[in-house]
């Protein structure tokens, strides 16, 4: 999302340096050009507007508009340049200015607005909203949260290089990520997962082995003691098989497609495997209704955009997450 706003300010920036040049040229004087420049200004600041506004009543998470959405707003957008058009073509040469003035003054807001927006949420915070019912009860369906994206370090732009770790991950940590896909035919849990943020909770470490037996967690070797946010359904498990080619399992497993393979089997028994480096297990708190790596493999460190902090809607929902 960060991307798109800093395109909205990159585009509100050269509008304004565009109208500097055009009227340091003489090129806005007839009534004809001027109309025109000024309902291009208001196509172009009301676009940003109304996409803001729509990004906002989303949660502030990025999500597909609607069709209907985007028609109506265009509408309302394309009759206001109209109207503009119509307003400013009979005007006299100190009303042009008055009106020029107020329209820079709106664009140097936005592309400045845009810069700060788009510099906050792509070091510092994140919105998402639950999607699922995995994290359930810890997080719930349509709850709005804020991800804390400097808590494992800052990244460089366009790298993965990070400094500035505050903290390090650890298990319990609830983490944002994006899936690791490598495109968008890698199939996961039915469908492609391509481009999505995820959210889990940290199970296993690099270096960790991982197992479930009949739904009971171990790593390690050791059995992993029931935590109070683990859900689990009153259900009959599937009987512990013991796999035989174990090497073949970890290379499948790590090229993220268990799943294909074993399907829902592995919802009551997994692994045993061992997380590479550089990568983290994680789990839904809902453990039998989760899409997780026990499904479609290791998280890389590189994915993880930030750590779930703090649920501001809805506001009954308010708190701090752990």
């Amino acid at each position: 999302m960060e991307q798109r706003l800093f395109l909205v300010a990159c585009i509100m920036y050269a509008f304004a340096l565009a109208t500097r040049w055009l009227k340091k040229k003489g090129k806005l004087t007839s009534p004809v050009s001027f109309a025109g420049w000024h309902a291009t200004y208001l196509l172009f600041i009301l676009s940003c507007a109304f996409y803001m506004l729509l990004f906002i009543m989303g949660g502030g998470t990025g999500e597909n508009i609607s069709l209907f959405k985007v028609i109506l707003c265009s509408v309302a957008v394309v009759l206001a340049a109209g109207y503009g058009y119509i307003s400013v073509l009979k005007a006299q040469p100190e009303q042009k200015e008055v009106v020029m003035k107020k329209d820079l003054e709106w664009c140097n807001t936005v592309y400045f607005a845009g810069f700060v927006a788009s510099f906050v949420m792509f070091f510092f915070i994140q919105a998402f909203k639950i999607p699922s019912e995995s994290m359930q009860n810890t997080l719930l369906v349509g709850d709005n949260l804020f991800v804390n994206k400097a808590a494992y370090g800052f990244r460089i732009p366009l790298t993965n290089i990070r400094f500035g770790e505050f903290s390090q991950i650890k298990p319990g940590d609830i983490i944002v990520f994006r899936f690791p896909a490598k495109d968008r035919k890698q199939i996961n849990c039915g469908d492609s997962q391509y481009g999505r943020d995820f959210v889990k909770r940290v199970i296993a470490m690099p270096g960790d082995t991982v197992e479930v037996k009949e739904g009971q967690l171990f790593v390690n070797g050791n059995k992993v003691p029931l935590q109070g946010y683990e859900q689990y359904e009153n259900i009959a498990r599937v009987p512990y098989r013991p796999e035989e080619d174990l090497e073949m399992y970890q290379q499948v497993w790590e090229n993220h497609e268990l799943d294909n393979y074993y399907g829902m089997y592995l919802r009551d028994n997994f692994g045993p495997v061992k997380v590479p480096e550089n990568h983290y297990f994680g789990m839904g708190d809902n453990r039998d209704n989760s899409c997780d790596s026990r499904f479609w493999g290791p998280i890389p460190r590189e994915n993880i955009k930030g750590k779930a902090w703090f649920i501001h809607w809805p506001f009954s929902r308010m708190r701090i997450i752990k």
